[in-house]
């Protein structure tokens, strides 16, 4: 008997992993190295330490003052936080105290009045990979910040790259999405849209999904860049695909969310959220969460059918992407707040109010939450 109440609890762990397109076991320091994180769906099943329990006892532990606003969604790796400032730079700031081990100068916020976000890194085997707006996409080693590559494109970058099978892909406003080997940066391929890419493309199963400001959603072939399907929104489309269970998940400036067939790009559903929508999805247990802008509202929607199970108003619009981590949605407002929501209700676990409105989407990894603000400064939140 007990080696089969073993066995079950194999095959069980086995059949979690697979439903979360996670590995098999979860690292000491779980990563949140990149926009979506590696599963492209803004969600980390590896958190274990916060809960709808306990995160109500959240408090500061820490927070970084930058020269300027902090719209970018935090990178978390091995105990680092990389996380780029309107005021130009790419900082590297030590994870458990806050302290500056490094920081790069660019041109990572000089976007004036266009600019929703500032570009977002992603790290991947020891490199930060991250668009600026002086055209380029940087490799920059990330225990130094020392350059070890850029590549220039036709404008400037604000997509966030996601870096799959050794090659970034990203975005770009001269309306290209790219390729590029992770290694040299040389270009693999790209694709040419008809406006700005700012939206952060999503990698899954050998195909990048990718909104651009030409109104349509893109599936192209991972390996060659060659166009599957587009699907016209009708209205820019900044927002970040998220994909799970053969399902694209996609906002709209057009008012709408979208769930879209990943292979065919036929639509599946769509739910009106009531303005635009500049926050990308994140997707967890058969839930799609968004928030959504000048009806100030997060929601949360049955990713099958696209039916409204609630919706948490906040004090003002919501730019800011979800992150969901072990039953509990975190997100901010430019309400000034980060909230911490209850994923299965909606109701509201914690808040913390910050010195200016909260674009900057959430990372959550290792008990601790991490975030940045208009107010110039990146935070860090967990338990005593």
């Amino acid at each position: 008997m007990k080696r089969i109440s073993i066995l079950v609890l194999i095959l069980c762990a086995c059949f979690v992993s697979v439903a979360w397109g996670e590995q098999l076991t979860c690292p000491a320091r779980t990563p949140w190295g990149q926009f979506h994180r590696h599963n492209m769906q803004r969600r980390n099943p590896c958190e274990k330490v916060l809960n709808v329990n306990n995160v109500g006892s959240l408090h500061r532990k820490w927070s970084y003052r930058t020269g300027g606003g902090v719209r970018s969604a935090p990178a978390v790796v091995n105990g680092v936080v990389y996380v780029s400032s309107f005021d130009g730079n790419l900082y590297a700031l030590d994870a458990r105290t806050g302290a500056k081990r490094w920081s790069y100068s660019g041109d990572f916020g000089n976007c004036g009045s266009t600019c929703w976000t500032t570009p977002s890194a992603a790290v991947a085997n020891g490199v930060v990979y991250v668009g600026s707006f002086d055209n380029n996409v940087y490799a920059l080693n990330g225990s130094t910040g020392a350059k070890l590559w850029s590549y220039t494109t036709g404008n400037g970058v604000d997509s966030s790259p996601a870096v799959a099978n050794g090659v970034v892909y990203v975005g770009s406003r001269d309306g290209n999405v790219y390729a590029l080997d992770a290694r040299t940066g040389a270009k693999l391929w790209s694709y040419t849209t008809g406006d700005y890419v700012e939206s952060s493309p999503a990698v899954a199963n050998g195909v990048v999904y990718v909104g651009s400001n030409d109104l349509n959603v893109y599936a192209l072939d991972a390996s060659t860049g060659a166009l599957l399907w587009s699907y016209a929104t009708g209205d820019w489309v900044y927002s970040s695909p998220a994909v799970a269970n053969g399902v694209v998940y996609v906002g709209s400036w057009n008012f709408n969310m979208y769930g879209l067939n990943a292979d065919t790009g036929a639509l599946l559903w769509s739910y009106p959220t009531g303005y635009e929508t500049v926050s990308s999805p994140a997707v967890a247990n058969g839930v799609v969460y968004v928030g959504s802008d000048a009806d100030h509202n997060v929601y949360a929607l049955n990713a099958d059918t696209g039916a409204k199970l609630w919706n948490y108003p906040t004090g003002y619009y919501v730019g800011s992407s979800p992150a969901v981590a072990n039953g509990v949605v975190y997100v901010g407002s430019a309400d000034d707040n980060v909230y911490a929501l209850d994923a299965r209700t909606g109701a509201k676990l914690w808040s913390y109010t910050t010195g200016g409105a909260v674009d900057s989407p959430p990372a959550v990894a290792n008990g601790m939450v991490y975030v940045g603000s208009d107010d110039g400064k990146v935070y860090a939140f967990g338990l005593n």
